[in-house]
């Protein structure tokens, strides 16, 4: 991994996540003011976000979706096309590298969203979301979503999961690529990635749930 290696969020909601409250404006002034080269947009089930901010100059947007499976949420990179939510984990993948994306395991330790690692060996994942900022408990998924990656000898990455602006960049992906979308994918797929990151504070997510509560009954 070389010192000029971009500093990717792979794992960022904006407004138009059914749960999300960071607008396209906010996403990037944050980004920046954590020193991000890029974000992968992942709102759930729906490409509209990314597209929204693909042709920004200011960052890198890899586009995606966290996508709703029957089995738990996998994260599709590199696709700018909507993928049918309720399929099975195995057909899921197949569409998004039918789109030519990659997928990886989303948050796999993490209850009720996540995919089990048994159920992980069959499937033929890209990549592992090691380090997730939203996680809870934070170091026992890390540890868990680590050891499943090396046990599948799969890429790691990071990302924050944000869902209010100031959540991004807590957990990022440091990639050795060129600064283009397909070189990224290319970067992610042969390994070429350090995920770091930490928990995002409990002052913050407190601050989130309050803007919610108040976005809701307006």
């Amino acid at each position: 991994m070389n010192t000029l290696a971009l500093k990717i969020d792979l794992h960022v909601h904006t407004c138009y996540s059914h749960d999300g409250i960071t607008t396209p404006k906010q996403l990037i002034t944050y980004s920046k003011k954590q020193g991000l080269d890029g974000v992968a947009i992942t709102d759930h089930d729906t490409i509209q976000g990314a597209l929204e901010l693909a042709n920004n100059r200011e960052l890198i947007i890899v586009p995606g979706i966290e996508v709703s499976t029957l089995q738990g949420h996998v994260l599709a990179l590199s696709v700018t096309k909507p993928i049918p939510p309720n399929l099975s984990a195995s057909k899921t993948i197949q569409e998004i590298h039918e789109l030519g994306g990659i997928a990886m395991a989303a948050h796999p330790s993490v209850m009720l969203k996540g995919l089990r690692m048994r159920m992980c060996r069959d499937l033929n994942f890209d990549a592992v979301e090691v380090i997730n900022s939203a996680a809870f408990p934070f170091s026992l998924s890390t540890y868990l979503n680590r050891k499943m990656a090396v046990n599948l000898n799969l890429p790691q990455t990071g990302g924050s999961d944000a869902h209010y602006a100031p959540e991004i960049g807590f957990a990022y992906t440091l990639i050795d690529a060129d600064p283009e979308v397909d070189e990224i994918v290319k970067a992610i797929r042969k390994g070429a990635t350090v995920p770091f990151g930490e928990a995002i504070p409990w002052g913050i997510r407190l601050e989130k749930e309050v803007l919610s509560l108040k976005r809701k009954f307006q």
